[in-house]
């Protein structure tokens, strides 16, 4: 079984997807006339605009449901695995398919705003909707909405709640049949409580654990400040080859830099534009903007926390599959949180490995929480003609168990688990979000030119000749006949 997994997860992350993810990200980056950059004055504003309301969230709710998703064990267990298999070097790789992705990030959650619908009292949306009404192709709608429930309900909580019993228990010495037990019991509170208590719960933790993070990795850096020139020109030549030590694995860096960046960040794997569908906003590119930013969040902070930590410590290893052994500074211990945990324990003795273990713990279960929404919203797609209740029993059931499943079970076999559910996304949504670059484009120039024209852009989905977008037709429809009314 492991073997055919092994087998799985290396055809679907073959170089193919690798320049797919990297090649797509350049396009939007160049189309969108660099738009993360651009607009990131607008970024601020964005992000605490909009009001929340029966059937939606707020702009800062949607980030930070997004960012529960993006922001989790990718951040600490999956940094270091970059670096164990792809030396420092796959570092630059990470924060490249973050720079990039930003573009990509801006259209798909764009794409969910505009094609998003009013189903069951709240706001639905994602690459299943705007498959069927952007690209009126059904069958690849349900494609997509069947894989993600696969991968977001069974095959991506694992690798989250693995990680979670690891750091706890190299922290504290506790088993992880009791933190599978746990956590189990913790998430089937929340997700039994509906989307509005998933945004609640990842409103308050997100932020406060994310801030608290980089603090100690800016306390670490600092303390050891004179090595970071260093640290960064070996991030450098290892990306490009150019080190002795890492120059024969060039390749490696940059496969495990794009695997692992779009693991955490998931900008292009269709994840985030469930909960860009979700918030209250007049246009659709608002939030398009405000998601961009969350690629950057992610990776550019929170990941290169994790990176500096590990790397100006010296707290690893690198083994590259199928090399022999370059770097081994911890001994024999296994790629993952106990990098991390080393690397801070190095500076702050006693402290280290329950901080991270801590943080890992908010980081991945908010990101599990993320994973059901994400699940559940495209179980509601499939059953939007006929409601079965059955099934959301049934997905919570079999997300609950995959959770203690993956705490107990090897990292090995969860990351790659977890590897085959985001490639297989991955590679429908991009193509998917390529097919439908045009009316993504026109929402942007839309948006661009109110903004010249000094408005707070509103979108009008039937001025600017864009179909099926019914929700957004019937919205403005509404505004203007209460205008007239009160006017």
């Amino acid at each position: 079984m492991e073997q055919f997994v092994n087998w799985l997860s290396g055809v679907i992350w073959s170089p193919a997807l690798i320049y797919l993810c990297l090649g797509v990200g350049l396009f939007y980056t160049i189309a969108t006339r660099f738009l993360q950059v651009r607009h990131m004055k607008d970024i601020v504003k964005l992000t605490f605009q909009g009001e929340k309301s029966e059937a939606g969230i707020s702009s800062f709710q949607a980030l930070n449901l997004a960012l529960s998703g993006r922001v989790g064990t990718g951040n600490i267990a999956g940094v270091a695995t970059a670096i164990a298999f792809g030396g420092p070097g796959a570092v630059f790789w990470m924060w490249t398919i973050a720079f990039l992705g930003a573009g990509s990030a801006f259209i798909e959650a764009t794409l969910g705003q505009v094609y998003k619908v009013k189903q069951d009292g709240q706001f639905r949306g994602g690459p299943a909707y705007y498959i069927e009404k952007g690209l009126k192709m059904k069958w690849y709608a349900i494609l997509f909405a069947v894989v993600t429930v696969i991968a977001t309900g069974a095959l991506l909580p694992g690798v989250q709640a693995n990680s979670i019993a690891s750091g706890i228990e190299n922290a504290f010495g506790i088993s992880p049949q009791i933190t599978g037990g746990a956590l189990v019991v913790c998430l089937a509170i929340i997700i039994f409580g509906g989307v509005k208590r998933i945004a609640r719960v990842a409103e308050f933790i997100v932020p406060f654990m994310a801030i608290s993070y980089i603090l100690v990795a800016v306390v670490i850096v600092l303390m050891n400040i004179s090595a970071l020139p260093g640290v960064v020109k070996l991030i450098f030549s290892s990306a490009f080859g150019t080190d002795a030590a890492f120059g024969g694995i060039l390749g490696a860096a940059i496969s495990w830099g794009v695997k692992r960046g779009i693991y955490s960040n998931e900008a292009g794997q269709g994840t985030a534009p469930h909960a860009a569908a979700a918030a209250e906003v007049s246009h659709p590119a608002k939030q398009g903007i405000v998601q961009a930013f969350s690629v950057y969040i992610d990776t550019l902070f929170v990941c290169s926390a994790t990176a500096f930590m590990i790397l100006i410590t010296g707290m690893y290893n690198v083994a590259p599959e199928g090399k022999a052994e370059i770097v081994n500074n911890l001994g024999s211990i296994e790629p993952g949180p106990a990098y991390t945990q080393s690397a801070v324990e190095s500076v702050f003795p006693g402290f280290g490995a329950p901080f991270v273990a801590i943080a890992l713990l908010f980081f991945a279960f908010t990101t599990i929480m993320a994973y059901y929404y994400m699940a559940e919203t495209n179980l509601a797609y499939i059953n939007q003609k006929v409601k079965r209740v059955w099934t959301d029993y049934l997905l919570k059931i079999v997300m609950l168990g995959m959770v203690f499943y993956g705490s107990v079970k090897t990292a090995g076999l969860a990351w790659t688990l977890g590897d085959i559910g985001v490639g297989s996304m991955a590679w429908l949504n991009l193509i998917a979000i390529l097919l439908l670059s045009k009316p993504a484009f026109v929402v942007l120039r839309d948006y661009e030119s109110q903004l010249k024209a000094g408005k707070d852009p509103v979108f009008d989905p039937v001025k600017l000749g864009l179909k099926d977008a019914d929700f957004w037709e019937h919205e403005y429809s509404h505004g203007i006949e209460e205008e007239e009314k009160t006017g």
